[in-house]
């Protein structure tokens, strides 16, 4: 179909709007991606790549993970958005599946990449631009979070974005986003002001709103079920205090860990400074008789206070290590981006406990902790202890401060469905295993999976148990849009039927977590 295919090219070429030229990708058979590759090659050849180039290569591997690293039957580097409707409508024709990567940080096999296929990579599509009245900055889906805080830093600015500089912009938004700031700005999301999407049509979508209300809101969550993403809007804000802010790790040693998840608890029900953010762990020692530290990355928006009184009980606890010092939001990005290892292998997995009280809310830190390392002795027996990287459970509050700030940011709303009001605060917790050697991958993904069970069974048990997993944190085998709602899932999926009959983000695009046809 490569002639039909040069046809519809040269219609965007020209300005004209193609919608629907290709046969229903609901029906079509699915082809070797030989042909997608061939049409792609055709039309663009100084963007798509074969095995045995270099760029092909460099894309390839390009990831954080190594599980995600797959083995497609060529590369595309568009520049455009213009270049990607091209692609999905040439995809679409030859009825061949393909991938879509921004920053490559989703560590699940095939949620970015894909065996056979084509793999569309976002590298070349770099925007950075700061608004003439410097209240948004426009980014493509090429960059890292490193990179817009860096550009923001020269201004004072940033924007509620990733904790850890690696991260990828286009990964958080779409999942929603926790980012420093939500006691003051809601969800990363909720401060996406413009999305330019390509539709599955070939459009290429305004998004806003006042523009396209619906898919705004399903965008906001609802990860890439509705299109690509080239270009995001974002909400700019002041940063600290003359763009310093007060943040570091605090460690602690494993004799204090109760008085550790009294400080969680004590913060999570108790908090009402919104200029403060904390991401409390407890860590795996280095080999199975080690008994497990804890350390909490603490920020505060402000330079000018030394020791925030919300973070009080942290500090009531003597320190292994203390780098909270005043810092710029990019330099802080970059220090705890060093905890991202590149080239091995790792996984995050997603849950939450909820709680009206204080002791509820402690409670349910001490279950899942308790469960998480009474299970890992059967990790052990299964991978040597020298070839795992970090063992480790953290939680993410989430009250009444994060809820008013999210409506106060977002009218329009986000697809998450979480209730404050109904349930009281949020413990959103994640585990990580991060380990060398391909080989261990099954008996570390059943592990996670029979512990991760253990850990809501136990939570459930003691009525604390809520439904909603973070996208961003998840896992494969998990199930996210439940977690939002009966209400909220159906409509993502009429909102995807909407902008996508022909299926195509949910056929052609296998990867992710998918809303269903």
């Amino acid at each position: 179909m490569v002639s039909s295919t040069l046809n519809v090219l040269g219609a965007l070429a020209s300005g004209v709007l193609v919608n629907a030229v290709a046969p229903s990708c609901s029906k079509c058979t699915i082809n070797d991606a030989t042909v997608g590759c061939a049409s792609l090659s055709e039309a663009f050849p100084s963007k798509t790549f074969f095995p045995g180039q270099e760029v092909y290569a460099f894309e390839k591997t390009n990831f954080w993970s190594n599980h995600e690293i797959l083995s497609p039957k060529c590369v595309f580097r568009p520049e455009t958005a213009q270049d990607v409707a091209a692609a999905v409508i040439t995809l679409k024709e030859d009825c061949t599946q393909f991938a879509v990567r921004g920053g490559g940080h989703m560590g699940i096999k095939g949620a970015n990449s894909i065996d056979n296929g084509v793999l569309m990579v976002m590298s070349n599509l770099t925007t950075l631009s700061l608004a003439e009245d410097k209240l948004s900055v426009e980014v493509g889906p090429s960059h890292d979070w490193g990179e817009v805080y860096t550009e923001l830093d020269k201004h004072g600015l940033t924007v509620a974005g990733g904790r850890l500089a690696p991260v990828g912009v286009p990964g958080l938004l779409l999942a929603g986003g926790v980012n420093f700031h939500g006691n003051q700005h809601g969800w990363s999301a909720d401060n996406v002001l413009e999305y330019e999407v390509v539709l599955a049509s070939g459009e290429i979508a305004t998004v806003s709103a006042v523009e396209n209300p619906d898919l705004f809101w399903a965008l906001k969550g609802g990860s890439s079920n509705f299109g690509i993403v080239t270009k995001f809007r974002l909400r700019t804000f002041k940063s600290g205090t003359d763009g310093k802010v007060l943040a570091g790790t605090y460690t602690v040693s494993a004799e204090h860990l109760d008085a550790f998840f009294v400080a969680i608890a004590h913060y999570a029900a108790y908090n009402t400074d919104p200029l403060s953010h904390i991401v409390p762990m407890t860590v795996a020692g280095p080999d199975p008789t080690t008994p497990a530290a804890a350390a909490v990355i603490l920020y505060y928006d402000s330079a000018e206070t030394p020791a925030p009184e919300c973070f009080a009980e942290f500090f009531k606890i003597p320190a292994l290590a203390n780098s909270v010092s005043v810092k710029t939001l990019g330099e802080f990005a970059v220090e705890t981006g060093a905890l991202v290892v590149d080239g091995i292998n790792d996984m995050f997995i997603a849950g939450t406990t909820v709680g009206k009280t204080y002791e509820d809310l402690l409670r349910g830190i001490q279950i899942t902790n308790e469960v998480f390392f009474r299970e890992l002795p059967k990790l052990h027996a299964v991978i040597p202890v020298e070839k795992l990287s970090l063992v480790s459970i953290d939680w993410q509050p989430i009250g009444t401060l994060w809820a008013a700030a999210s409506r106060a940011a977002n009218p329009v709303g986000n697809a998450l469905g979480l209730d404050v009001e109904a349930k009281g605060t949020y413990l959103a917790w994640a585990e990580v295993v991060e380990w060398i050697g391909d080989e261990y991958y099954d008996p570390v993904h059943e592990w996670i999976v029979n512990t991760t069970r253990v850990i809501e069974e136990a939570t459930r048990a003691a009525g604390l148990y809520d439904a909603f997993k973070y996208m961003g944190d998840a896992a494969g085998f998990q199930s996210i849009y439940a977690g939002y709602g009966a209400e909220n899932e159906a409509r993502l999926r009429e909102v995807s039927r909407k902008y996508d009959p022909e299926r195509v983000f949910q056929r052609l695009m296998p990867g992710g977590f998918k809303i269903g046809v």
